[in-house]
């Protein structure tokens, strides 16, 4: 069976918290702002998803709706949150499960990110909490960009008191009968409340100017303190929540506990009155003909009946449709309609189950509503009378005997369907040019085909179809349509079914819906070869017969080898797919070898393995890299350093010797004393002459003009009989000092020479394998200097006591030059450069001495696509096309030597030819590449270890 993949062929994406330095700094300032704004923050809020649970990136987030243009612009644009989702990793397999998903998704932004987005991205200062956060995402109360307490307080006043128009009210997902909404609950009609004029007078009286309170905002005393404790003006201004509910009660308008304004100049009379207490009478309803017709009605019959009267107006009266009755809900409205065979009806059925199918189709079943299947089916068989004169009918009652060619068999299916339809004759139709009843009648099959196609995704649903013997008739039928552009929907609406359908199907060679799939492969259609090549390999996928595909054309077989060279992944997946379930069988292999050439075909195969391949470098560290503890010893300054500095004044003596026999180092040090006394060991002979010396603390200065990190410290006692520590922080000594302009390392001299009754190094430092040469031949050998500082090439008894040598570690008679040859190989090499470099790059290609270098081994390999898996998430798995082709060279390699051809090679071969069958003949110059995939690609190491194991047993 083919390699199991997504919906589409693709490797979905799971959204998953990318936890880098630049999230952690993003949800610290998040933080950080929320709590300053004093709003809740949640830091990663969790969404459902058709893969469980799913932490939300919020930077991600953030940064896609920016991408799209922000929060607003993407509330312009119906099911944007949808489409965002699905591309940041959510997703849902139905669309009750997204449109929760969007929402949710779409309320983490607003509550969490609109603000801070609104501040960090545009600069502005956002809106209060009390209308931002603290309100619904859901709410039709503006753009939040441009939302401020003035037009919040418009918005949110006129919802609250005034209906909504016709254009105004938004659109049900699902149409419903009796004018009820299904997809959400009522909203709760605003409250009336009955109107209570002022009864005060519309002015002041003059004489009561001075004594009445003034109604501005401004004022601060009233003499009325329970009166003043209702007026809006008290509440704080600075709380929009308390300018919102003001504004809302001013646009109520009256009600029984409103206080007027100004009560000084409202009307006195009505204080003094008390109502009276209701007073409880007793009723009891009276029966009349207007209020209880029924009952009167049943008084009427019943005296007609004793005198033997028959109510002839009562036995003819009908029960009139609709009283007391809400009606079918919407499925079966659809359902009816469309049996009704009324146009208009069945244009409304149609237009709605379309919709319904598409929204809802993981709830929509064939079985919960019976006769909709059959009535889909008969509406799309109505196709045939608009190019053929022909009117196709479905009999459920299996007669065999029935010659009508119109007439299908809906029990066990219509085997001779090809045959019947080849007896047809096509109308004279116009592509580009139909009635108007011929486009409503198309249009209406379409509708019916492209409803059967949405139900069938769902499981249930194609499993059901599958035993609905008409739908496979319905199938081939539109598949042998004319040829005509306005078809082409029709015919990939059911190229589409047969996708879904063939999984739950068993096909033989003879079945004419196989023969038609296999006819659209002659197509030049590219989506209508793809979802041939789908619905063929998916034979018999979920069941467990065994899925032939016997009877291929051979052209078929030459045309799927031409598409595996075109650069279309999505088509060559799907012909590995179609070649992985053909060569399963060993007939088809045989008729493989003979249709298209093998030879040629196995090379092409081979090179998919390589498929979108990419080379991978990576350094394995075999040991870490050490680095040597700082010494207090310092190396000796170089005979010619020793002779520059001696004739250099101070400042510039001190500076070229700590450059030279230093270097900077933050995490060591070195003792004070330690570097004074070497300092005054290589120039202390010259204190009391020409040259000037510096004093110790002059010394130590200088130090910190050198390196611009060291600095002079005191370490305390820990202990009494301890004593400070002084030290110079940030420098250590080098292991081999530098010159200090060319910055060139000195080599020491390991020459060993006898110190007492020991051999020591000679360790005196020379620049450059020159000087070195020279050093060795005149001081240690004993080589005289001839003319023009040359050396004769005379026979030596000599030995190389190198450190670590044993090429001659006795004394040996050999010529000068043989002997100056094998030398030269202990001295480095000349590190010549041109005088144009300058000491600032010299100084960047010094390596640390006092680092060992870490030892690393370089991995170089080729890695294809992979997937996770399921059980093991760290393990991964081959996929894609790389994976199909090795697994059809397997099928291949199983089951060539299997075939009549291989028995009529080796005969071929017993008679004077190669050795060796198809395997050897296929396989034999593609071993090194097998060899190499093997190696390099560790997610097909496997496969092609078991491809390998077949092609050698052979």
């Amino acid at each position: 069976m083919a390699p199991n993949r997504g919906p589409g062929n693709k490797d979905l994406y799971i959204h998953e918290i990318d936890r880098t330095q630049e999230y952690n700094e993003f949800i610290q300032k998040l933080s950080a702002f929320h709590e300053k704004r004093g709003t809740p923050f949640e830091p990663e809020p969790r969404l459902p998803t058709m893969h469980g649970h799913v932490n939300v990136d919020l930077l991600k987030l953030y940064k896609a709706v920016i991408e799209k243009g922000g929060y607003d612009e993407l509330n312009k644009v119906q099911k944007a949150w949808g489409g965002l989702a699905a591309e940041l990793g959510m997703h849902h397999t139905d669309s009750k499960g997204i449109g929760q998903l969007s929402f949710q998704l779409k309320q983490d932004f607003y509550r969490y990110l609109a603000a801070y987005w609104i501040q960090d991205h545009h600069g502005r200062e956002p809106p209060p909490k009390e209308i931002l956060e603290q309100q619904s995402c859901a709410s039709k109360l503006g753009p939040v960009l441009t939302r401020t307490v003035e037009n919040f307080k418009l918005s949110s006043g006129r919802s609250g008191v005034e209906t909504p128009s016709r254009d105004e009210r938004t659109a049900e997902s699902t149409p419903v009968s009796g004018g009820r909404a299904s997809g959400r609950l009522r909203e709760a009609p605003p409250q009336r409340v009955p109107f209570q004029p002022e009864t005060g007078p519309s002015r002041q009286p003059r004489q009561a100017s001075h004594h009445a309170t003034p109604t501005a905002p401004s004022t601060t005393h009233n003499s009325n303190p329970h009166v003043n404790h209702h007026l809006p003006q008290h509440h704080n201004p600075n709380n929009p929540l308390h300018l919102i509910q003001a504004q809302q009660a001013a646009l109520r308008g009256a009600s029984s506990n409103f206080t007027p304004t100004n009560p000084e100049t409202a009307s006195r009379l009505g204080e003094p009155y008390e109502p009276r207490p209701p007073i409880i009478v007793p009723l009891r309803p009276a029966n009349t003909p207007s209020n209880n017709p029924v009952e009167f009605a049943k008084r009427q019959r019943q005296l007609r009946a004793a005198v033997g009267i028959q109510d002839a107006q009562g036995a003819l009266r009908q029960a009139i449709p609709g009283i007391n009755f809400e009606g079918p809900n919407i499925y079966m409205r659809c359902l009816q309609a469309l049996r009704s065979g009324i146009p208009s009806e069945q244009s409304f059925a149609l237009n709605h189950l379309v919709k319904i199918s598409f929204e809802r189709g993981d709830k929509y079943k064939f079985e919960s509503f019976l006769g909709l299947a059959e009535g889909l089916i008969e509406k799309a068989l109505e196709v045939g009378s608009l190019f053929y004169d022909i009117e196709w009918q479905i009999s459920y009652y299996g007669d065999s005997e029935n010659t009508d060619i119109a007439v299908l068999d809906g029990l066990n299916g219509t085997s001779d369907i090809l045959e019947r339809i080849a007896k047809l004759s096509p109308k004279p139709v116009l592509d580009h040019m139909q009635s108007a009843e011929f486009s409503d009648r198309l249009l209406r099959i379409t509708e019916a085909v492209l409803t059967l196609r949405n139900m069938v995704i769902l499981v249930e649903n194609a499993i059901y179809m599958a035993d609905v013997y008409p739908l496979k008739d319905l199938l081939c039928i539109i598949l042998h349509l004319p040829n005509l552009e306005m078809l082409v929907e029709l015919k990939h609406f059911a190229l589409d079914t047969a996708e879904q359908l063939t999984p739950w199907l068993t096909l033989d060679s003879e079945d004419p819906l196989y023969r038609t799939l296999l006819s659209q492969l002659d197509s030049t259609d590219r989506g209508t070869i793809l979802t041939s090549l789908r619905a063929i390999s998916r034979i018999s996928m979920n069941l467990e017969a065994t899925n032939k595909m016997q009877n291929v054309p051979t052209t078929v077989l030459q045309n799927i080898m031409n598409w595996l060279l075109l650069n279309d992944e999505e088509l060559m997946d799907a012909c590995l797919d179609f070649l992985y379930q053909y060569t399963a069988v060993v007939p088809n292999v045989e008729s493989l070898l003979k249709a298209v050439n093998m030879e040629h075909v196995v090379p092409h195969l081979v090179r998919l393995l390589a498929h979108g391949a990419k080379r991978v470098k990576e350094d394995r560290i075999l040991e870490p890299e050490r680095k040597a503890p700082a010494s207090e010893e310092v190396a000796p300054l170089p005979v010619d350093l020793q002779e520059r500095l001696t004739n250099t004044d101070e400042p510039q003596r001190c500076y070229q010797w700590l450059q030279s026999l230093f270097e900077e180092d933050s995490e060591s040090h070195i003792t004070q004393i330690a570097i004074w006394q070497a300092y005054q060991s290589s120039f202390g002979a010259l204190a009391g002459g020409s040259r000037n010396m510096l004093s110790a603390a002059d010394f130590i200065r200088n130090v910190s003009h050198v390196f611009v990190n060291a600095r002079a410290q005191i370490i305390r006692r820990q202990r009494p009989d301890q004593s400070d520590l002084f030290i110079i922080e940030g420098i250590r000594a080098r292991l081999l000092p530098i010159h200090p302009d060319s910055k060139e390392e000195y080599t020491p001299c390991r020459w060993m020479v006898p110190k007492g009754p020991y051999l020591k190094k000679c360790n005196q430092f020379f620049l450059g394998g020159e000087t070195m040469w020279h050093h060795v031949l005149t001081a240690h050998l004993g080589v005289p200097m001839g003319e023009g500082n040359k050396f004769e090439d005379t026979d030596v008894n000599a030995a190389c006591v190198w450190e670590n040598c044993s090429k001659y570690a006795s004394p040996t008679q050999m010529k000068l030059s043989a002997l100056a040859r094998h030398i030269k190989t202990h001295f480095p090499t000349s590190q010549k450069r041109a005088n144009s470099e300058g000491s600032e790059s010299t100084a960047k290609r010094q390596r640390r001495a006092y680092v060992t270098p870490a030892k690393t081994m370089s991995l170089t390999w080729e890695q294809t696509i992979v997937t996770r898996d399921e059980r093991n998430p760290k393990l991964e798995q081959a996929a894609g096309i790389p994976l199909s082709a090795v697994l059809v060279l397997r099928n291949i390699a199983r089951n060539v030597v299997k075939t009549e051809s291989e028995e009529q090679l080796l005969k071929e071969h017993e008679l004077g030819g190669e050795g060796g069958g198809w395997n050897e003949k296929l396989f034999r110059p593609v071993m090194p590449r097998l060899f190499e995939v093997m190696t390099e690609n560790k997610a097909m190491a496997d496969y092609i270890t078991s491809l390998l194991q077949l092609v050698q047993d052979d």
